[in-house]
């Protein structure tokens, strides 16, 4: 788990490389990942083009369908709102992220909520895995974007 999680970090590097914000996602099916993305709404001019919707729209097409169940979504940093969302229309069963909200500063996120709050109240619960092993990487390359 940690290499794809690894993965998502070194995406989030590749992501302000290109001018985007600081975060990298994978979806992941048979251990193998079908989708990436990186963050780059800022320069594609569109607020959905986030990596973890990104990496599932380019799952989809790989698959050949919008049901990504059986597969596993692994990014940088926490999830937002939106992409929870996608993630759960699209049925994906995991979610694996490696910096919390609550460690960011405001702008990354709107509002004040709990995935799994949300996730407790939905027909079908998606697992979520805060896996720390990688926060503090993870979390050092979003501080160093902020400087900036």
């Amino acid at each position: 788990m940690n290499n794809f999680l690894k993965k998502t970090i070194e995406l989030s590097k590749e992501s302000i490389n290109q001018g985007g914000f600081p975060v990298g996602a994978i979806v992941v099916k048979d251990n193998k990942i079908i989708g990436i993305g990186l963050s780059n709404g800022k320069d594609n001019k569109d607020a959905t083009s986030h990596a973890e919707i990104e990496a599932i729209r380019k799952a989809a097409k790989f698959l050949n369908t919008r049901d990504l169940f059986n597969c596993e979504l692994y990014s940088s940093m926490e999830p937002c709102l939106m992409c929870f969302s996608a993630s759960y229309w699209s049925k994906v069963k995991k979610i694996t992220f490696a910096v919390s909200k609550e460690k960011l500063s405001k702008q990354h996120y709107e509002g004040l909520y709990s995935l799994d709050d949300i996730n407790s109240k939905n027909n079908r619960q998606i697992e979520i895995i805060h896996d720390k092993s990688l926060e503090k990487e993870a979390f050092l390359i979003v501080k160093n974007w902020e400087k900036k």
